[in-house]
């Protein structure tokens, strides 16, 4: 019964202590109430509560001419926030045609194409030796399955070299 009594007492001083509004944002409100009451509503400068009073008396358009006056006159510029939407295509400039130069390509892969028939040795010897984890019959296959890829994703340097060296060897090499 005491349990009970006390549980009661509890409820009762809590909901007496902070009134609910009926809105969702009960906590900002009573947060405010709880700062108005102990820190009182009124700031210290007149001033600023003369222009908060002027402020509030506004009408919604007038609000918004406001904001827009302040921002000329202040030099603040807008921020594009993200949409929920797609977004919008800026208008192409139409004072000064932007020519885009293709991008140079970096990364590329090295394909062996053909091989002269006398090269065929020394093919799947540099071919064993390109790639480490190859058997020599491996290579062989490799190599008599053309056109077939060496390496991928190398820098333009290694490529080139690659090329050049498979090129002494009587091997026709591209580079992708």
């Amino acid at each position: 019964m005491a349990s009970r009594c006390s549980s009661l007492l509890r409820t009762v001083a809590r909901h007496q202590r902070l009134p609910r509004p009926s809105s969702s944002r009960w906590l900002a409100t009573a947060t405010a109430v709880a700062e108005g009451s102990s820190a009182g509503a009124t700031p210290s400068d007149p001033k600023l509560s003369k222009i908060v009073d002027e402020i509030s008396s506004l009408t919604l358009l007038q609000a918004a001419d406001l904001v827009t006056l302040l921002k000329t006159r202040l030099n603040i510029t807008e921020i594009a926030m993200p949409a929920a939407s797609a977004p919008v295509a800026a208008a192409p400039a139409e004072d000064a045609p932007v020519e885009e130069k293709p991008k140079e390509k970096t990364v590329f892969n090295v394909k062996l194409e053909s091989f002269e028939a006398t090269a065929k040795p020394k093919v799947i010897r540099e071919v064993k030796a390109m790639i480490p984890n190859l058997t020599l019959i491996d290579a062989k296959k490799f190599v008599e399955s053309v056109p077939k890829v060496l390496k991928e994703g190398l820098a333009k340097d290694e490529a080139e070299k690659l090329l050049a060296k498979f090129k002494e060897l009587g091997a026709v090499v591209v580079l992708e």
